[in-house]
This record gives C-alpha cells, sequence and structure tokens, in this order.
C-alpha cells in the first residue's frame, strides 16, 4: 500500500520558471525510498512540495489516498507526516531539551495534547539513545557542532513519532563518521514503523539503505527500481543515468 503518491506534478517558483516536470513517484508504507540527483536536479523543491511549502501548478500529492496538495505543514504535522530539512529548524537560544519540550507542547494523541509527563518521558528515552547528545541537554542548539544540531534534528523527528519522515540531504558539510550515524537514525525510523522518503548526495549510501530507488535529472524521474538493482553496477549506472564521470 502506497503511504506518499505524487502524480504527474509539476512546480517551480515562479510562473515562468518550472524545476519539476510531470513527477510521478510511490513511497510503500512500512519502505525507506531514496531519491538521488545531482545539485540542481530539483531535489529539494520536490521535498518541499510534498510538505505543502510548495504548491504544484499541475499534479495532486496523496497521502494514504487523500489529496494534500497544497496543505500547510502545521496540518500535516497533525498527519503525523515530519520533514528534516537541510537547512537548520532549531531554536538556536534554546536548550537541546527545550527545543524537543516546545515541540512535545504541539503534539497531539487522538486529538490530545500530551501530558507534561509523557513529553519528559518520551524526551528523557529519546536523549538516553543519542548519547552524545545526552550530556548536552542544558546547552543551547546553537552552540552545538554541526553534527550534533542535526542529531537534534533526528531527535525531534523520534519525539513526534511520525508515519512519513521527508529527510532532506541530511550528510551535507558533514564528516564522514557523521554521515554514517545520520543513516543508522535513519535505519531506526524504519524500525520504528515510520516510513522514510530520503534525498541525498551520497549516491553509494542512499542505495545500500534504501528499498527503492528514484533518479532525478533536471527536474524530471529518469529512472527507477528496486535499490538492489542500482548496488549491482552502481559507478556505471549513476555516470550513464546522472551524466557524470564517477
Amino acid at each position: 500500500m502506497n503511504l506518499l503518491e505524487l502524480r504527474n506534478v509539476t512546480a517551480g517558483y515562479t510562473e515562468d520558471i518550472t524545476i519539476l516536470h510531470d513527477i510521478s513517484i510511490k513511497v510503500e508504507e512500512g519502505s525507506l525510498v531514496g531519491l538521488i540527483g545531482l545539485n540542481g536536479a530539483g531535489k529539494s523543491t520536490l521535498m518541499k512540495t510534498v510538505y505543502g511549502l510548495v504548491v504544484p501548478r499541475q499534479g495532486r500529492v496523496f497521502l494514504d489516498g487523500e489529496d494534500i496538495t497544497g496543505i500547510a505543514p502545521h496540518k500535516l504535522i497533525e498527519r503525523k507526516v515530519w520533514y528534516i530539512p537541510q537547512e537548520s529548524s532549531l531554536f538556536p537560544y534554546l536548550s537541546v531539551e527545550d527545543n524537543l519540550r516546545v515541540l512535545g507542547r504541539r503534539l497531539k494523541t487522538d486529538g490530545k495534547a500530551l501530558a507534561k509527563s509523557e513529553i519528559t518521558e518520551r524526551i528523557d528515552t529519546i536523549l538516553d539513545g543519542f548519547p552524545a547528545l545526552g550530556p548536552k541537554r542544558r546547552q543551547q542548539a546553537g552552540d552545538l557542532s554541526g553534527g550534533l544540531q542535526k542529531m537534534l534534528e533526528f531527535a525531534k523527528a523520534l519525539l513526534a513519532r511520525p508515519r512519513l519522515c521527508l529527510i532532506d540531504e541530511p550528510t551535507v558539510g558533514l564528516a564522514p563518521k557523521v554521515a554514517e550515524e545520520i543513516y543508522a537514525w535513519t535505519v531506526r525510523f524504519v524500525e520504528n514503523r515510520t516510513t522514510v522518503f530520503l534525498i541525498d548526495h551520497n549516491v553509494r549510501r542512499v542505495a545500500q539503505a534504501a528499498d527503492y530507488l528514484y533518479v532525478l535529472s533536471l527536474g524530471r524521474i529518469t529512472d527507477e527500481g528496486p535499490a538492489r538493482e542500482f548496488q549491482t553496477d552502481l559507478h556505471n549506472q549513476v555516470r550513464q543515468w546522472l551524466g557524470i564521470n564517477l
């Protein structure tokens, strides 16, 4: 069953400039679907279109069969859709714990706000699962390293317990060791029954982690298939599909 589906989506930021052309994508519930492509291919625009930050000119976006095209992000949070953007979404002058607590106050279960005790319990459990982040719970988020800030972004997503998590270029500018940790956190989402739609410039790593892959080139889907097919001969396939020499 498809949890997320884009049908023939065309979108851009101005009327005379089109970034995405007739995009159709399916994300099966319980899966990790990856999208790969060069910088400027339109990957982040596609993610923002799913999350209601860009309204398509043509085509529709569906969540669990329901048309959610152009719905505001806060409404999508209520539908248990979470977005980890490439840019920071943290409150830099709040502590690690308070960044999580502010989010916790916005979350609902069965239409009711979470009790303070449940918010605290969730925060404690999540920080226990991030050994590098837990000891810095009183530190301002803006003072954290880039890797720890990204870790906090993932902690927020785990706190929200989404059905669908959209992850946009999570390893940009990070050391290889931290990037590997990020992929471990991404796997945690799937283990927690969260469906993941991931885009990243790390082509080989996305192919290793994903169940299914799409290739985006100049705003168009140019290829797709099970990730295992990409892993077989990734070097030659990516060179051909994306027009680059590896």
